[in-house]
């Protein structure tokens, strides 16, 4: 079925279709709904060559992952946002172009994407501190949208974000409440906006009960089970070993996991640990009761709300650029529970 086909089918002028089928703010949401039910209907994908040339636009959208983060690539967490991102681009006829580059290179790679209008928009991955990538896209003038905060950027933009601080200050006092006053934290690189909004959270917790936030508790590093692995097993075989752990991924928390096992500790009696937990969807967090006890965000819907947002932008360059924030969820799973005597 062809845009002529479906307008005649529809009752709707092709233009109509069209811009309902590309996100116009300018269609009601009734006519939105109903021209995307009759396209998924009807199997209709509206040829992404003639589009192009039609608007001027690439109607496509691009992520550029440095060589340094090239784990992304394969992260459960990176492939979910981009199934959900996908779901958008897809629904409103765009493509997408994930570009690997050399750190020495990301900046340029950006300013050709620009030159030669390969995208018409990029999604910027893992923010900084102060990051200087969106200073650059502001600079050429390409439209993005963030995954996540840039603390110190002053200027408004686009972005999407779990409120990280919030959901690691209650982890922490979930902890406490339980008796645990050893708490370690391993978490994400500290360059990484969200890793210091955890910790910042952390930090809130210990202090707002009385307790001394100890830097022999705290690890950063890149989130991988080797590093939950070495870390947790260094902790506890030496002394005053900590009594719960708080985790920034569910790959760390699977090397925790497999510290206390390998010590003849027992997960949630022994030791407590709670992880962060995207909603991942094929390496999930138990079935019935979660295996571990899991601040919850799912990285896939964040995928594709922030395509979607990223998309409204690029359709309507005047408005305000849109800000979100998730809470997460706490869920309880197996593995948390009263601190053991030796805490008390």
């Amino acid at each position: 079925m062809n845009l002529k086909e479906l307008s005649q089918t529809l009752g709707l002028s092709q233009t109509t279709v069209s811009r309902a089928l590309n996100g116009y703010p300018e269609v009601n949401a009734e006519t939105r709904e109903r021209v995307e039910l009759a396209a998924r209907q009807h199997n209709y994908r509206p040829n992404t060559r003639a589009k192009s040339l039609a608007t001027g636009r690439a109607m496509t959208i691009g992520h550029v992952i440095p060589m340094a983060t090239k784990h992304e690539m394969v992260n459960p967490i990176f492939a979910d946002f981009i199934a959900g991102a996908s779901t958008a681009y897809h629904a409103r006829g765009y493509e997408m172009l994930i570009s690997m580059v050399s750190d020495s290179d990301e900046s340029q790679t950006y300013r050709n994407l620009k030159s030669r209008g390969s995208v018409d928009g990029v999604i910027v991955h893992a923010p900084k501190m102060n990051d200087a990538r969106l200073d650059l896209l502001n600079e050429i003038g390409l439209p993005y949208a963030v995954h996540g905060r840039a603390t110190g950027h002053t200027a408004p933009y686009c972005w999407l974000d779990v409120n990280n601080r919030s959901a690691f200050h209650r982890a922490t006092e979930f902890l406490i409440d339980l008796g645990h006053r050893r708490i370690a934290l391993l978490n994400g690189f500290e360059i990484m906006d969200f890793a210091v909004r955890r910790r910042r959270g952390y930090e809130d917790g210990l202090r707002g009960r009385g307790i001394e936030v100890d830097p022999n508790l705290m690890r950063s590093d890149e989130m991988t089970e080797g590093f939950g692995y070495k870390s947790a097993l260094d902790m506890l075989q030496g002394e005053n070993a900590p009594t719960a752990f708080l985790v920034s991924s569910m790959l760390s928390a699977i090397g925790v996991r497999r510290a206390i096992e390998e010590l003849n500790l027992v997960l949630g009696q022994d030791v407590s640990v709670i992880t962060h937990d995207d909603a991942l969807s094929y390496f999930q967090n138990g079935e019935d009761v979660p295996i571990f006890t899991a601040t919850r965000s799912s990285v896939r819907v964040a995928g594709e709300q922030l395509a979607n947002m990223l998309l409204d932008r690029i359709n309507n360059p005047l408005s305000a650029p849109e800000q979100r924030l998730f809470e997460a969820e706490l869920m309880v799973g197996r593995s948390t529970g009263p601190a053991p005597d030796r805490a008390n």
